[in-house]
Order: structure tokens, then sequence, then C-alpha cells
């Protein structure tokens, strides 16, 4: 089970980032290719060998003038792609979610899972300090004090730091709680960054990442310069800035304009209005977001399972995806993780059957007719639109469905508890995390109020399982119950979005959001 780098060849608001249902804490990051440069672009006969120079300006939504460079501190997409350009951490994932070596350059566990071995690669601070063991403890004990907020807190749960220890400068041993066969997942956790040993301020800060800090305005601007001793090697951009464009309009308006160079976050009626213009290219991020809706399993009508198997029979997947997402995306088969690894894909897709939901609604007591609210909100695109279509698929089988639109501010936080079915999104994460912080009895964002001891119990026997094929059985069975009998009705995975200038080169396709080689700007040039 030893993972080294030579493995992988180089080759809660709207503008939260998307690691979550809603604002919740969760890990995340992804890519396409390898631990050691990922090259995977947009692809095109004309993007011709990489040039170096030049300056990139990137537009994001932003935080507002309380924005920070702290790297355990992202929580908007503008935050985690400046992070990211400042900054590394020990792992990243796959565009299947599997963890890529980053600053580690190998991993190995014990015989029991509950003692792992990072080496460090050679890597250097900005400052040409080495990155040490010392700066790895020294940031995940910050990013777990208790007294602090950092998203990753929960990721890095399973780790005993008092008894974890450097062995050398380059090698790290952590010893954890509990068998955990997906501990890599915790190195490529969303927001677990690795900063300088003893750092607190970040006013100025001394990142290992491909960009040094110029400037700073928070709200506004960040301004970095290439990093020529990136252990990756040097990004082909002299200069990447990142500028700030809350509404999706602004953003575009100002590609189009030549005020800047790279758009993030465009909807899909945006990307069609311009994808055949030739003044810009638009490229999609695939399967970058889950959409579904929450069925709470702990209360009626959705405790009793046939109820909840009818409700997936009920939805047309396709006319979701092309209503509330305008076709961006594919359709799903309530599971989450398409594509991902240990996503069980020999499951068939479920089909709409109209004749057969009836009949399990009758039996259920039902058969009278069934009224139940569903939640939705602005919150997110296609939130509103998919709780109207769903609406009409219901009534033809008989169920009325009521469509309360809620408040966007509070949505989240109103609906992991509250209520009986609601809209639901979720980014990119393992399907690891995804179990083990939403479908576990203990679960903090248990959000369908799964609770089951033995589902537990085979989540606990995959973690502390070191053969893979084994591990991977254990994780189609806990997909097949869910599939069954579980609270997701996912009707899809959406795109996401990104536009950029005619003569912008090197942007990832294969990159959902939150992703390594999503906004990784160090392998972006200009033609």
């Amino acid at each position: 089970m030893r993972h080294t780098s030579t493995q992988y060849p180089a080759g809660p608001a709207r503008r939260t980032v998307l690691a979550a249902s809603g604002g919740t804490a969760a890990a995340l990051a992804l890519a396409a290719c390898g631990a050691a440069g990922g090259r995977g672009t947009d692809g095109g006969s004309d993007d011709g060998k990489p040039r170096r120079g030049g300056k990139l300006r990137a537009a994001f939504a932003g935080g507002g003038a309380n924005e920070t460079l702290d790297p355990h501190l992202t929580n908007l997409f503008a935050d985690a792609a400046r992070a990211k350009a400042l900054f590394d951490k020990l792992a990243d994932f796959g565009s299947d979610m599997s963890a890529r070596p980053r600053l580690a350059e190998s991993w190995e566990p014990n015989k029991t899972l509950d003692r792992w071995t990072v080496v460090l690669r050679e890597a250097a601070w900005h400052d040409g300090k080495p990155v040490t063991a010392a700066d790895v403890l020294h940031s995940y004990r910050r990013i777990a004090d208790p007294g602090r907020a950092f998203r990753a807190k929960a990721s890095l749960e399973a780790i005993d730091l008092d008894a974890s220890r450097a062995r050398d400068d380059r090698t790290v041993e952590f010893r954890l709680k509990r068998p955990y066969a997906e501990f890599p997942n915790v190195l490529a956790a969303f927001g677990a960054y690795i900063v300088q040993d003893g750092t607190e301020t970040f006013g100025r800060p001394i990142g290992c990442g491909p960009f040094r800090h110029v400037s700073f305005t928070p709200g506004r601007s960040l301004l970095t310069r290439r990093f020529d001793g990136y252990w990756d090697g040097a990004p082909h951009l002299d200069e990447l800035e990142f500028t700030v464009a809350d509404e999706e309009s602004a953003r575009i308006n100002a590609l189009l304009g030549g005020q800047v160079e790279y758009a993030h976050e465009l909807n899909p009626t945006t990307a069609r209005a311009h994808e055949k213009s030739g003044r810009v290219r638009i490229v999609r991020l695939r399967n970058s977001a889950m959409q579904g809706f929450v069925m709470k399993t702990d209360r009626a009508p959705f405790d009793d399972r046939r109820v909840r198997e009818a409700f997936f029979l009920i939805a047309d997947r396709r006319e979701l995806v092309d209503g509330a997402l305008s076709g961006a995306g594919e359709i799903g088969n309530d599971l989450f993780g398409k594509g991902y690894r240990y996503y069980a894909a020999g499951i068939p897709q479920r089909k709409r059957d109209l004749e057969r939901a009836r009949s399990l609604l009758r039996e259920a007591g039902h058969g009278g007719g069934l009224t139940v609210t569903l939640d939705t909100s602005p919150v997110a695109t296609g939130f509103v639109e998919a709780a109207e279509i769903f609406k009409e698929q219901a009534a033809e089988a008989g169920v009325t469905i009521e469509v309360k639109v809620g408040n966007a501010d509070t949505y989240w936080s109103d609906t992991l508890d509250s209520g009986v079915l609601a809209c639901t999104r979720s980014g990119t994460m393992p399907i690891e995390t995804h179990i083990s912080q939403r479908l576990l009895t203990d679960s903090p964002t248990n959000a369908t109020k799964w609770r089951h001891e033995d589902f537990d119990e085979l989540y606990r026997q995959a973690q502390a399982t070191a053969d893979e094929t084994e591990r991977t059985a254990l994780y189609e069975r806990m997909q097949r119950r869910l599939h069954a009998e579980g609270g997701f009705l996912v009707w899809g995975f959406a795109d996401w979005i990104v536009a950029t200038a005619s003569n912008v080169r090197g942007v990832a396709k294969d990159a959902p959001a939150n992703t390594l080689d999503w906004a990784r700007f160090d392998r972006v040039w200009m033609a």
C-alpha cells in the first residue's frame, strides 16, 4: 500500500466553495493527472508548445473587505484558487477522487492501518528555506486547534497529533486514533495547506506554491509572480492576478472587454450565448456537482422505504438535467460520486416507472394521495427549477408537491434538520468522505438522517481492510444498500463552467471544481 509520486507520471451561498451540501465543512480537491504535474488542457490543435511569459488576470466572485490569505480559512472559490497559487498540500485528488502525492513524495501504512509514514519531497519556501516535517506538524496542529474554526479540522479528526512526530526533517509519522485505509484523503483534504512552522499571520505570506505574493487588497485583487524554485517546475506565466467581480455579468463582460483573461463560474445560458462567438473559449468542468433531493428517513412519509423507492421511480432524470441545468450535466443514479474511485458503476441505471411507484405508494397506505412539502431556494443554480419540474413529475404518480422557497442565507442550516424533502447539491469529495460525513450515525451533516449500525460497521470494516479489492467490495455493498433504500435522490451531476480569452491555453477540461487541476494557473500559458 505504498504510494509514491512515481506512480503518477507528469502528464454556502452560490459563491461559496463547492465542497459540501451547502455551507458545511468538508474535504475536497481533485485533478485529472498525477502528482508530479498533471497537464490536462483544454486541448485543440492550436495549443502548441507552452510559451513562457505574460500576465493572466482571473475574475472570481470575492468575499469583500474581510478577505484573507490565510489558506486555512479558505471558504470561497476565490480563496481556494489564491491558496493554490501561493501554497501547496501534502496531496491532492485526481479526477477519480483518489489522492495523488504533492509535497508528500510517498506514504505508507503499518499493517494495522493506524500509523502512516509520510516522506516529503525536496521543496522550498519562497524565502529559500526547505519544506520540513516541522512545517507539516505545525500546519496540522494549527488547523486542529479546538479554539479555531478551520474547515479542514473535521478531516484531521482521525489523527492523534499529540502522538505524531517528525522522524527527521523529511519524514512524518502520523499516529491515528483508529485504522484508516483512506488516510491519504486527509492529506488531500480541502484547506489542509502546509504553512511555515510558526506562521500565524498572512499579511505578506511566504508560501511554497507556484506563485509568490506581490500585493493584496482584500475584496479587490491579489497580484502574484512566478516562483522559479517551485518543486513541480516554474509556471509559464510571469504574473497572475486575481480580481474580484461578484456578479456573473461583470465577469463575462470583463472578459469580453479585455479586462481579464479568465472568468470563473458562468451559468449554462451565458456559456451557450458565447460558445460559438469565437471571442472566448468555454471550458466545461464535467461532473463538478451532485444535484438531488434529500428525503429524511427518520420521519413520515420517508420513514417508509417503499415511499422512498416510489420517489426514486417518479423522477425523470433527463428532464431534470435538461430543465434545471439547461442540459449542462449528466443524469445520476441515486448515488454520490459518479466516476469516482469506488463508485458502484455496476448497479443498473434506475429508470422512471410510474406504475411501480403508484403500486408502492398504495402498499404504503397512500393510495388516496400523498402531499409533501419540498423545500428549495435560489441558493444554488437550478434549485427552484428542479423543484417545479419534480412537482409536475410527482403529480403524474398522484403525489402533490408543495414547493416552499426558503431564505438563501439560511437555507442549508434550515434544511439540515427541518422538513422532510429538500433540494441539495454537493461538490467533489471522495466517496469515503461523503459516507463518513453524511451517512454514519454520528456524521455531522447527516441530512437524510440515515442511521444504521450495520451500515456503520461496514464503513469501519472498509477502513480496517488493507486489501483494495476487498475494500472495494465493501464500498459496493454500502452503495447497493443506499441505492435500494437510502435518502438521497441523486438525479444529476452538473458541469462547472469557466471561460477564457481566446489566447489562453492549458486550462484543464477534466478537472471538476476544487480539484488539483481546477484553477491550476501554473500550467496555463498565453498563446
